[in-house]
């Protein structure tokens, strides 16, 4: 993901400034002066745009999960440097190039090809503004009332990077659903005092536990230390299941855990640790959170001062640690993301209306996008979370390119329309081709194998479009 964004921003930039530079070249200027102008034109709101998606980047850093940090590091790094290439070292190459002026075209007006630019300039006028406003302000409620039903957690069975219908997901379903184990495991880690597994109180406890996790809905089966006693006890007396307990007679309660060695995994070397693995029928967000809530109830209803209950190792103790981490990070993010880029934009323009007017389309654009997540069940995971802050950092960009310009020709005198006309034909093409052109590069995403990937590249799409 890092390589394309660094890659996508880069040439979102790239082509603002030959755009630029080619506008001027046909307006007479020779190549040097026209790359002058163009720095000078596109250093503040390329150099304020890139900051923005490198403090949008660096704001990942605020969530405690390993893989995001590296991403915030790599990506921020990454579009630091397009700082210097894209805004220093391209207009500095293009000066010693010799652009040609382009040639009229015999019998074809000067303003040809820009009414669709006319036509865009009209949404600049009272009235059609007022029905896009409110347009936009429907589909916003809407889209604020159906993201908050956006799951945090993965949604589907089987191997979160996979789709369901692969072979590695189908082998593990028949798995599943033929034998009491599954490979969505999550062990919860009893801590006492050590050889507290030769005493009744102690083993009760976890069989107890252990008794009511298995009864827990999503639960497939359960094992500990305690489970595998009780059939070791009825094992010496001949089989009998009336034998299957856990017996008060310490010397028999040895007698039953001497033959489990630590590498079961159900105990340690001086049985001070006695983890209780439960199997789960899948890794959905609702399966593991009603686990984990039960496993927290139910520990806190048990623990004693040398009995301790704690979460939890496995896959499953993993994944649920990361849905924790990502929904503890979701809001401050945002914020962190937004508040950078609002700072970033009011310097960049010292008006508070210019940095609403950049910001308010960001906001609608981030819920819509959790509203489409809702709607096509991809979860807040550790894949979409970063997504969703890298959008609002690369869609900024458009927004200050086409601002920028707009508010040089206000100044000028220019009336609203006018300037927003002036804008569409100086930077309007070159945000309508980079858009385009990176949507369509990430929709080739659709059909890959990795699910991960096909949520990402949805995402995307509808971030650079609708951005």
């Amino acid at each position: 993901l890092v390589p394309f964004l660094v890659f996508a921003i880069g040439v979102s930039h790239g082509v603002q400034m030959i755009n630029s530079v080619t506008k001027l070249v046909a307006k007479g200027a020779t190549s040097k002066e026209a790359a002058q102008m163009s720095f000078r034109f596109l250093l503040i709101p390329g150099g304020i745009a890139l900051l923005s998606d490198t403090v949008g980047f660096l704001t990942l850093l605020s969530i405690d999960i390993g893989i995001i940090r590296e991403l915030a590091i790599t990506a921020s790094l990454g579009v630091a440097m397009i700082i210097l290439t894209n805004l220093i070292l391209l207009p500095l190459l293009v000066s010693f190039i010799h652009v040609k002026k382009p040639k009229k075209t015999p019998g074809v007006s000067k303003d040809d090809g820009q009414g669709v630019w006319r036509f865009m300039s009209t949404f600049a006028t009272k009235g059609v503004a007022t029905v896009i406003l409110i347009f936009t302000a429907i589909l916003y409620l809407a889209g604020y009332y159906y993201s908050q039903d956006m799951k945090i957690g993965e949604l589907h069975a089987g191997a979160p990077s996979l789709h369901e219908d692969s072979r590695y997901n189908q082998d593990t379903f028949l798995i599943t659903d033929r034998y009491a184990i599954s490979v969505d495991y999550m062990s919860v880690i009893v801590e006492s005092s050590a050889d507290s597994c030769t005493f009744y109180e102690t083993m009760d406890l976890i069989d107890n536990f252990q008794w009511q996790m298995e009864n827990t809905k999503g639960v497939q089966s359960a094992i500990s230390l305690a489970s595998v006693a009780k059939i070791v006890n009825a094992g010496y007396n001949e089989g009998n299941a009336k034998w299957r307990v856990l017996s008060r007679n310490q010397q028999t309660l040895v007698q039953s855990i001497a033959r489990i060695p630590s590498s079961s995994g159900l105990l340690n070397n001086d049985c001070s640790v006695m983890p209780v693995i439960l199997f789960l029928e899948d890794h959905k967000a609702e399966t593991i959170n009603r686990v984990v809530d039960k496993v927290k109830i139910v520990a806190q209803s048990l623990e004693k001062e040398n009995v301790k209950f704690k979460l939890a190792s496995g896959p499953i103790g993993v994944m649920a640690a990361t849905n924790e981490a990502v929904a503890e990070a979701q809001t401050p993010m945002m914020l962190y993301v937004y508040g950078a880029v609002t700072l970033l934009c009011f310097i960049s323009f010292r008006s508070v209306r210019a940095t609403i007017v950049v910001i308010v389309p960001l906001y609608v654009v981030s819920t819509l996008a959790q509203w489409l997540m809702t709607a096509l069940d991809i979860g807040l995971t550790v894949s979409t979370l970063p997504v969703i802050a890298l959008g609002v950092g690369i869609g900024v960009d458009y927004g200050i390119y086409i601002l920028s310009t707009m508010s040089i020709k206000l100044r000028e005198g220019y009336q609203v329309q006018e300037a927003y006309l002036l804008a569409l034909k100086e930077r309007g093409s070159a945000v309508l081709i980079t858009g385009v052109t990176l949507a369509i590069g990430v929709s080739t995403w659709f059909w890959s194998d990795l699910k991960f990937q096909v949520d990402m590249g949805i995402l995307l799409t509808f971030m650079f479009l609708v951005n």
